[in-house]
């Protein structure tokens, strides 16, 4: 088989998962895929009343691309893995790309959906009543420990320690203990992210996205914790 048949091969492989996808309902792809609501927002694709359309279908409706709206979906997919034998840097700008960044572009959209849930069904008996507040605290909580990390922190790891560096590391694992309870107050206002029988669309991706964020935080938080702060708290003793 040469090169050539192979890559065609690859495309084509593609090309029928992306249709397939295609064919699946809007308000199926806002559950999967934690992140699509922002896009299908942006572009008005209603996701909850109309979501039972397939994507191909309200593309066509609404006369977008439905192969340029997958692949905008796709991108959110995300990679936990690391580089090979990283290096102090490199686990930082992994932390960077594969945590901070995709915290910032979470929470807002969290939001958005807990407070519109909270209004819409403010009478359903497991309405999730102070989500919103909770997510908006620790979104605040959350940038204030990052902008220390990015502006403080991290330089000097990246520079290769220094030997205070100990006393801000202290600091963001204390942090990190007040973000494990920010967790498990989530899991509790969430019931562990389980929505109702017949709950909406927004319902379940909100819930979803709940998920995937708690999923993210703990990552975050090991990957600081126990891969990233030893071998500097250990140079400090030196």
């Amino acid at each position: 088989c040469t090169f050539k048949g192979k890559y065609m091969t690859h495309v084509a492989a593609q090309t029928t998962a992306l249709a397939g996808q295609a064919q699946q309902s809007i308000g199926s792809l806002a559950v999967q895929i934690p992140g699509a609501t922002a896009i299908f927002r942006k572009l008005k694709l209603d996701f909850c009343c109309g979501g039972q359309q397939s994507l191909a279908t309200a593309c066509a409706e609404k006369g977008l691309d439905a192969g340029e709206v997958l692949k905008a979906l796709n991108a959110l997919e995300r990679t936990d893995e690391l580089p090979p034998a990283p290096s102090a840097s490199d686990l930082v700008d992994h932390i960077l790309k594969r945590y901070h960044e995709v915290h910032r572009q979470q929470l807002p959209e969290l939001i958005r959906m807990a407070r519109r849930v909270e209004a819409v069904h403010r009478d359903h008996p497991q309405v999730p009543h102070g989500l919103a507040d909770h997510l908006e605290t620790m979104e605040q909580e959350l940038l204030e420990h990052m902008a220390k990390e990015e502006q403080i922190l991290f330089p000097l790891l990246k520079q290769g320690g220094h030997p205070m560096v100990v006393h801000p590391i202290g600091m963001m694992r204390h942090e990190h203990v007040s973000h494990g309870a920010q967790i498990e107050r989530l899991a509790e206002l969430t019931t562990q992210h389980q929505p109702p029988a017949g709950a909406c669309n927004t319902w379940q991706a909100l819930y979803a996205g709940t998920a995937r964020l708690t999923e993210d935080l703990i990552e975050h938080i090991h990957t600081e914790n126990n891969l990233l702060f030893p071998a500097f708290e250990g140079q400090a003793q030196h």
